[in-house]
């Protein structure tokens, strides 16, 4: 009956412990997404005559200090652009939130657009989730956009 009563406390001691254990927080950093990443892009712009699908991929790249450079190929209505340069920032909250702004290029070195986002870093790092909330045109005009990317670290 001691023995019983000896392994009914331990095991209720150890459950307590164990659910006492808190897990680590949340902490993101710019350093943790450096490395090489691949996304996907879709959505639509709104333009004046309507609607325009949208979809691009890009191999990038983000280094410990938040410097952002790829190059994407996209599809804009159907019309394809290759391999055009995009060159950035990405800023990281410790909660895993952060936001990324880049200037897109063609293959002459002439601005196309400047695109702002939202993103969620998941998966330890190994994913970010983002949302377009800001695409502005050299001459100044805002388009209006439903356009989501999922990016995939390729190395760890």
């Amino acid at each position: 009956m001691k023995r019983n009563i000896f392994l009914a406390t331990l095991l209720l001691t150890l459950a307590a412990v164990a659910s006492a254990q808190t897990h680590p927080a949340c902490t993101c950093s710019v350093a943790k997404l450096a490395g090489e990443w691949a996304y996907t892009m879709t959505g639509t712009v709104i333009t004046p005559n309507g609607p325009v699908p949208v979809m691009a991929i890009s191999r990038s790249t983000i280094d410990a200090e938040g410097n952002v450079s790829s190059k994407q190929t996209s599809s804009t209505g159907g019309v394809i652009s290759e391999w055009n340069t995009v060159k950035g920032t990405v800023t990281v909250n410790s909660d895993c939130t952060g936001t990324k702004t880049v200037m897109v290029y063609d293959s002459n070195g002439n601005l196309l657009r400047t695109v702002t986002e939202d993103l969620v870093i998941d998966d330890h790092a190994r994913e970010i989730r983002a949302i377009v909330t800001s695409l502005v045109l050299p001459n100044g005009t805002s388009v209006p956009t439903i356009i989501t990317i999922t990016e995939r670290k390729l190395f760890q």
